[in-house]
């Protein structure tokens, strides 16, 4: 049988590339189209090789099968995109410094609770870089209500988040002055940095399907969803924009990834104030 994908190893067929594109869209929203199969197999060969198995026919049998529901959590996290850095899309986190956190400092310390949401965080870059930013502003922001929740569907990247723990080069996109107060290096000689603890204890980190279901009730005062909603069908991008609408604060900030727009019915509840910044219309 001849194959999206063949090489010496395994072959990729067309209805094994489809089943595991009807999983992801079921699962995650993520839509894979045909010109993604050499990423898939290339991610999944390495799957296989772990398992033992000699086709791409017998995994997807195994992770559409009830006793494969820990393959297909493991297939998820292979196939979910985390790339990431420190202060990446840098005018974000001006906008956050210069327009959001001041208001919300004056707030804090008059013990009104703060809260910020980092949605698909990955390694916890990004809403690591959220809490630089505020200590640049409040470095006692620790003793206050303000709480930054981190999520993502990988639980993967969600430990390796809550640890913290960075090679130098990743920490290279942090400013020179955040770097020297809020990390230290490893004494394991491995030449990698450790994000302080005051830092990681403004954060939590949360397993969350962005297409299942959100527990929060509260609302946010900035809301980090960036990169991530390019990767779901029209549809399902257009629900997601709409259900971070009820959750962020009237005087709230959504930021987006550079190759986002809002669309559906979100676009007539918010206004652009910035490169792939929104905020809420008024009322």
């Amino acid at each position: 049988m001849s194959g999206l994908v063949e090489s010496a190893e395994f072959i990729l067929t067309a209805p094994d590339f489809s089943t595991i594109a009807e999983i992801m869209a079921a699962e995650t929203g993520i839509v894979f189209s045909q010109n993604k199969a050499n990423l898939v197999y290339s991610r999944l060969a390495k799957r296989l090789r772990l398992l033992g198995l000699c086709n791409f026919s017998d995994y997807c049998t195994l992770v559409a099968s009830t006793r494969g529901e820990d393959e297909r959590q493991a297939m998820i996290a292979a196939l979910t995109t985390n790339v990431t850095r420190f202060f990446r899309e840098p005018h974000h986190f001006e906008h956050l410094k210069t327009r959001i956190l001041p208001g919300l400092i004056e707030q804090a310390r008059k013990n009104i609770p703060i809260r910020l949401w980092s949605a698909a965080c990955s390694s916890g870059q990004e809403p690591y870089s959220i809490a630089l930013t505020l200590l640049s502003l409040m470095p006692d922001a620790a003793k206050y209500d303000i709480r930054i929740l981190a999520t993502d569907i990988d639980q993967n990247v969600l430990l390796e988040g809550e640890a913290g723990i960075y090679d130098s080069m990743v920490v290279d996109a942090v400013p020179d002055a955040m770097r020297r107060n809020w990390f230290s290096s490893l004494d394991d000689g491995s030449g990698r940095l450790r994000i302080a603890e005051s830092v990681r204890d403004l954060v939590t980190f949360r397993k969350l399907n962005l297409i299942g279901t959100w527990p929060m009730r509260g609302k946010f005062q900035a809301i980090f969803c960036r990169n991530v909603v390019i990767y779901f069908g029209n549809d399902t991008q257009s629900k997601i924009w709409s259900r971070f609408v009820p959750l962020l604060d009237p005087q709230g900030a959504l930021y987006i990834g550079h190759s986002e727009r809002v669309t559906g019915p979100a676009d007539a509840m918010l206004r652009s104030d910035g490169v792939t910044i929104y905020r809420p219309r008024a009322s």
